[in-house]
């Protein structure tokens, strides 16, 4: 209960906090892969659709974005969704390590450009 509290105050910060759960839910509860990525989209649910009826309000929402988006969101979900059940769990601990990995580094040099940006 508390890391999900954690994780929720870390979305509301900007920080990934499905992904902290995720890694929290696999390395120290013992939770299958499968599992902690199941529960965490039902996690980005609530907070998803807060984050929308924020947004909607702050009339910060494209319209024009939102339906392609959607139109193509749901069907790649429900396959990735099939493919995700049918891959090894060893793999998919891997790949998602590697993903991560390889989103740190992306987010050290993007924050490093924007900076240079501005000065």
């Amino acid at each position: 209960m508390i890391a999900g509290l954690l994780a929720g105050v870390l979305t509301a910060w900007g920080v990934g906090g499905g992904s902290l759960l995720i890694i929290y839910m696999t390395a120290v509860a013992g939770v299958a892969q499968s599992q902690a990525q199941g529960i965490n989209l039902l996690y980005f649910i609530p907070t998803s659709a807060s984050a929308l009826y924020m947004h909607a309000k702050n009339r910060m929402v494209d319209i024009s974005a939102m339906v392609p988006a959607i139109c193509t969101g749901v069907p790649m979900t429900l396959i990735a969704s099939i493919a995700a059940a049918a891959i090894d769990t060893g793999f998919l601990r891997k790949a998602f390590g590697v993903f991560l990995i390889l989103m740190g580094v992306s987010e050290l040099f993007r924050k490093g450009a924007q900076k240079d940006e501005k000065t």
